[in-house]
């Protein structure tokens, strides 16, 4: 009897030891910090982006998705869908509209189709550098502009950077405004784009970006306009080596939330939310210079040639251009002079 009521007791103690083993891994488990199990979100938004996972544009989209996440302890969870298969950047503003999708990156030039006054910041020469862009943007003057997106439901968060926009050619380099005289340039589907070039003399040929490589080797167009990283992932190097660094346009590119999306947060998530959209620009604008410079040493090493026009030599592109300023923005010659005045330069309207 007394080795049975013994061997009743250890099992009874090796019960209760097994099940104390079984209580501590739940717990741990269970642990909100511990992170085996998450929260279950209260919201579960999109994000649109039409570049490649690792374009610095979807990275920072990344970026801001994990700290939302992270600053609501998992409250808003971010999916963010990148190379574009919400769809083209102005059916993803439209889907936005109503709610359709909840957070995208949108280029300038799309958004001022729907906010025409946002042409201002896409004027042809309108900036020295990029130090100018971004004391206007990160200013008072960018603060208004996010405001904008309101008239279109929207909420303006952010300003990502694209970098500068350049010509290059095949034949000869444009090293002087008398350079453009006559030549074929490609063009994206933009009314001020094309005017602008035809204001400098050459003629605008609208082509779409995957037709630009056998535009220029058929001889369709005598070159094209774009940044570095574009100007090289697509090899343009290749059959256009001159590339002329003139910084005609500088397009922003805004991250935007769905105004139906917005009304359903509280003022602490909207804050939160702001503050992520913002350091977020930060980190891409950082991979954005990164990628521009890797950009441009790998198609000067594969032969391009890079031509950098003088202080005077942009002063006379930016005047050529006058026409496109007051076609385009002919009421908004204030900010205009507002914007020059940040780079120290003064508005040319001649």
């Amino acid at each position: 009897m007394e080795q049975k009521s013994g061997g009743r007791k250890k099992n009874r103690i090796r019960g209760i030891f097994v099940l104390a083993v079984i209580l501590m891994a739940l717990v741990i488990w269970l642990q909100p910090s511990g992170q085996r199990m998450e929260t279950v979100p209260e919201y579960v938004f999109s994000y649109a982006e039409n570049q490649a996972w690792d374009y610095p544009t979807t990275l920072g989209a990344v970026r801001f998705a994990e700290m939302v996440e992270e600053r609501t302890d998992g409250r808003i969870r971010i999916l963010v869908y990148a190379e574009g298969v919400k769809g083209v950047e102005g059916e993803i503003i439209r889907q936005m509209k109503y709610g359709g999708i909840d957070f995208a990156r949108v280029s300038l030039s799309q958004l001022a189709e729907y906010i025409p006054e946002m042409n201002v910041l896409q004027l042809p020469y309108l900036y020295t550098d990029s130090a100018h862009m971004w004391r206007v943007l990160d200013g008072e003057i960018g603060d208004e502009f996010l405001t904008k997106a309101d008239e279109y439901s929207l909420v303006g968060l952010s300003w990502y950077d694209a970098g500068a926009r350049n010509f290059y050619t095949a034949n000869r380099p444009i090293t002087c405004l008398e350079d453009m005289e006559g030549m074929r340039i490609r063009v994206q589907e933009s009314e001020m784009m094309a005017d602008m070039v035809e204001a400098l003399g050459a003629n605008a040929v609208k082509l779409g970006y995957a037709d630009v490589y056998s535009g220029i080797e058929r001889g369709i167009v005598d070159g094209a306009e774009n940044n570095w990283p574009s100007y090289e992932s697509m090899k343009h190097d290749e059959v256009a080596k001159y590339y002329t660094v003139d910084e005609h346009t500088r397009v922003p590119e805004m991250q935007i939330c769905s105004g139906k999306t917005w009304e359903k947060l509280s003022e602490e998530d909207r804050n939160i939310i702001l503050e992520c959209a913002r350091e977020s620009a930060l980190y891409e604008r950082a991979l954005w210079e990164e990628r521009e410079n890797a950009s441009k040493q790998t198609a000067l090493l594969r032969g391009a040639q890079a031509i950098e026009l003088s202080a005077e030599e942009k002063k006379r592109f930016q005047t050529a251009v006058q026409g496109v300023y007051e076609k385009y923005c002919g009421g908004q010659m204030d900010m205009i002079e507002r914007i020059l005045a940040e780079g120290g330069a003064e508005a040319g309207t001649d």
